[in-house]
């Protein structure tokens, strides 16, 4: 084993590979920054180009494309409320309110070292924990999966705001259209009304946008967006992280980085999943004083910290069982593939110095990160100081982009389009965009999994009542909306008598 590590240690400290690590993390963030693109398109469109380079080096730099996006996406989620990435749609909740509210660089402060904190976490998971993790994942089946997918849907009342009837009506629409396309069980069309461009699925990142890009930016050609440009370059005099907010937020950041760890090591999972349960772990355990949704800093803290720590756990069924944990591992399955890894258990035993080069480079890859991310900042906050009128045709164009690009399909763009006109519709209403999102997310896995449990059982519920891993999720999601509800009472109650003291 020493032999091992000095040998992957030999393979990693080289130049090349530093100056590739670094510019797949700016690829990364640039790539995730941006509404409509993400990481595994980065990739996808640069493994071509790593076939000729050596296999450490490339695997790094495709590694830090997922580990750069995944913090750029948050970028666009605080300074435009539109999520550049799935994983970062929760992170706008609080987000965009402490950009509105003049803290665009704090903002941006916490979602880097929370992601820092969570992908440092999960390198190091991935590095001494890989086999035990993925022992724990390979216990899951259907009905699991199925009771984690409910157990990730009861999150939407904590961002269902003053209505749960209204959240809950907006995440059965997100369940809705995830079921719109070929049934992967019957074959048979669903709600297609013959067309064939719906065949394949209405795609969440096209109706991300709409919900979150587009009816904003109907909201601001309508002057209804109340904060302007100018004022948040006049409130940023004192807009940076203290050591008081990490402080505060370390707890936090350390829970919800184990939370994506764990579950970014079950297939089918990842960052998305991850984020909006430690947002809800997070909100359950608020502190009088803590205002979540209105610019709470650790509401930021949270999700960032999860979707980073699911990042490179995503990694650990890929290398010791070959099973993708998500789409990313995916993509990198083919690059292990192209470049002469077999993935497995056999492969720490056949290819040691290379793999554990490789998860070595991880960990050093989030230190680099934090480096380049802090640099990137103050670029990245001279968006708010574009003018609205400007920024807003950008974003609108970029959006139409990034909706074409998901497929090459104008069919995207209409959808994007149509679901901000709606989405627009229902924030008058108000009725919360994010349960919709958590539908599209998390419908999908609930769905089929429910159906592979009860032909498991042979049509029997009682099966998610036999298996233990199940039902304590189930229960876990009943004490959880029970108290969450109740929390929610008590810290409403709690803030308003906080905030009379203070006055």
């Amino acid at each position: 084993m020493g032999e091992t590590i000095i040998a992957a240690l030999g393979n990693l400290f080289t130049i090349e590979n530093f100056i590739f690590v670094n510019i797949g993390l700016f690829i990364g963030i640039i790539f995730g920054a941006i509404p409509g693109l993400n990481g595994n398109l980065a990739i996808t469109v640069l493994l071509p180009f790593t076939f000729q380079m050596g296999t450490v080096p490339a695997l790094l730099m495709l590694a830090a494309i997922f580990f750069g996006s995944n913090f750029g996406g948050s970028i666009s989620a605080i300074l435009i409320n539109t999520p550049g990435t799935n994983a970062a749609a929760a992170t706008l909740i609080d987000g965009y309110p402490m950009c509105q509210g003049g803290q665009p660089r704090r903002a941006l402060d916490m979602a880097l070292t929370a992601s820092t904190v969570g992908g440092l976490i999960s390198a190091l998971c991935l590095l001494f924990f890989a086999p035990q993790i993925s022992k724990v994942a390979i216990t899951f089946g259907a009905p699991e999966y199925f009771s984690l997918a409910i157990f990730g849907l009861s999150v939407i009342a904590s961002v269902s705001g003053k209505s749960l009837l209204k959240g809950l009506i907006s995440g059965g629409l997100g369940i809705l259209l995830a079921t719109v396309g070929i049934d992967s069980v019957s074959g048979l069309s669903r709600f297609t009304f013959g067309n064939f461009r719906l065949y394949n699925g209405i795609k969440m990142l096209a109706v991300l946008l709409g919900v979150y890009a587009i009816a904003q930016m109907i909201g601001r050609i309508n002057q209804t967006e109340t904060v302007q440009t100018s004022e948040l370059g006049d409130v940023a005099k004192d807009d940076h992280i203290t050591p008081g907010d990490v402080k505060k937020t370390l707890p936090t950041m350390l829970k919800s980085s184990f939370i994506g760890a764990f579950i970014g090591a079950i297939p089918g999972t990842g960052g998305a999943i991850a984020s909006f349960l430690a947002y809800n772990e997070a909100k359950r355990c608020a502190k009088p004083g803590d205002k979540f949704g209105q610019g709470e800093i650790k509401g930021v803290a949270a999700p960032e910290s999860a979707n980073n720590g699911a990042t490179a756990a995503t990694l650990i069924p890929l290398l010791t069982l070959g099973i993708p944990g998500d789409v990313v591992s995916a993509t990198l399955l083919g690059a292990f593939t192209m470049h002469g890894l077999v993935v497995g258990p056999k492969l720490f035993s056949t290819s040691g110095p290379v793999v554990y080069a490789v998860l070595i480079g991880c960990v050093i890859a989030q230190v680099l990160m934090f480096v380049q991310g802090k640099y990137l900042l103050k670029l990245f906050v001279k968006i708010t100081h574009i003018p609205q009128d400007l920024l807003t045709a950008a974003l609108v164009v970029i959006c139409c982009t990034g909706a074409f690009a998901i497929a090459r399909s104008e069919m995207d763009v209409y959808v994007m389009l149509l679901f901000g006109a709606i989405a627009y519709v229902m924030q008058k209403m108000d009725f919360p965009p994010v349960p919709i999102v958590l539908g599209m997310v998390l419908g999908p896995t609930a769905e089929s999994n429910l159906r592979n449990s009860l032909v498991m059982s042979g049509g029997s519920w009682s099966i998610f009542l036999t298996r233990p891993i199940c039902l304590a999720f189930i229960i876990l999601t009943v004490v959880l909306v029970i108290l969450l509800k109740k929390g929610d009472a008590k810290q409403r109650s709690a803030t308003q008598q906080f905030m009379k003291d203070e006055e």
